[in-house]
């Protein structure tokens, strides 16, 4: 799939007022909406937009952001993390600067300069406390679970506007686990890496108490993987307030086609495991939504335990390949209520 691009060269499509802000205006480029300094930019004009989440080098051009968004941790050192923020009552998402911030020479729209400006995804390291022991990266032929935000890529809108069917889930505020059976192997991974079976790592346990190697075994399902978020204690701030983990199925490959499996398939077999999968809001043939803030506003609602969840997965009844994200078309849309609580 598309790596994603965390900075890269676009341009400023309008510039809306803040209501009561002197020195501050709303910058829209590409779907994001970004408070910048009044009179920084004009519509037209070429500019670096770096995306919420990136992990800014220390460096003169960006100490400005010391004060709001100085960040350390032992994978990363130190930085400053781009985050939603509101100003004024407006949402921001990413930054934009001027042109003048990257190194002399020719540059056109859609440009990454992710690399050369020395930034990187913020993340936080995997704790061995809690996800066990580490025995292979994470294997290959298995996507890694990441979709594209709509905001980044709005021309998603006119992908799915092509297509029969779609459904929209819940995306679940947890840890991402994929399990697989390929050959006679049954193996366990978090996000990053394949785990030991030796008692420490809590998706084992799970896999164990649920029967699921049993199960894929005795229905003869090798080649699979099956991919979900992993909730409960310990795992981000359990917002669905479960008292034990839960594993909730959004992904399943066939290993010997790389392809994934259409929703009804995932359906059944979820059925014959007996594992849960992620909430379906709404199942239907036509792609209705028009904008990216229709999408936001579809995005918003709580989980069952009242808290804001994190937003929406859109994905294609049956798969479809899609040349924006080069693989399978799907997106999400975060739920801006909860990235402010982040």
């Amino acid at each position: 799939m598309g790596k994603r691009k965390l900075a890269s060269v676009q341009y400023v499509h309008h510039i809306t007022p803040i209501e009561g802000a002197d020195r501050i205006e709303c910058v829209h480029v590409l779907g994001w909406k970004c408070v910048a300094n009044k009179g920084q930019f004009r519509v037209g004009d070429c500019c670096v937009y770096m995306e919420a989440d990136s992990f800014l080098p220390i460096c003169e051009q960006f100490e400005f952001l010391r004060s709001s968004s100085y960040e350390k941790n032992e994978l990363l050192g130190e930085g400053f993390r781009l985050r939603t923020m509101k100003f004024r009552g407006q949402i921001s998402q990413g930054l934009v600067q001027p042109l003048s911030i990257l190194p002399e020479g020719t540059y056109k729209i859609g440009d990454e300069v992710t690399e050369l400006l020395g930034i990187r995804k913020w993340e936080v390291e995997e704790r061995v406390t809690s996800s066990g022991t580490i025995i292979e990266e994470f294997p290959d032929g298995i996507p890694k679970t990441d979709e594209l935000r709509v905001q980044s890529y709005p021309e998603l809108i006119d992908e799915f506007k092509k297509i029969n069917g779609y459904y929209i889930s819940t995306k679940m505020d947890g840890t991402s686990v994929t399990m697989y059976r390929k050959d006679d192997h049954f193996g366990v991974c978090g996000r990053n890496f394949e785990y030991a079976d030796d008692g420490k790592c809590a998706m084992w346990k799970y896999a164990h108490e649920n029967g699921i190697p049993d199960r894929i075994k005795e229905n003869n399902l090798s080649d699979l993987a099956i991919q979900g978020e992993f909730c409960g204690a310990g795992i981000q701030k359990n917002r669905l307030k479960l008292k034990k983990p839960e594993w909730y199925v959004f992904t399943m490959i066939d290993l010997k086609t790389h392809r994934r499996l259409s929703l009804a398939k995932m359906k059944e077999l979820c059925g014959i495991l007996n594992l849960k999968m992620v909430p379906v809001e709404e199942e239907r043939d036509l792609f209705e939504y028009d904008s990216i803030e229709e999408l936001l506003e579809r995005a918003k609602g709580k989980y069952t335990s009242g808290m804001n969840k994190e937003g929406i997965v859109i994905r294609p009844l049956e798969p479809v390949y899609s040349r924006i994200v080069e693989g399978p078309l799907s997106m999400k849309v975060l739920n801006n209520d909860y990235l402010l609580k982040e």
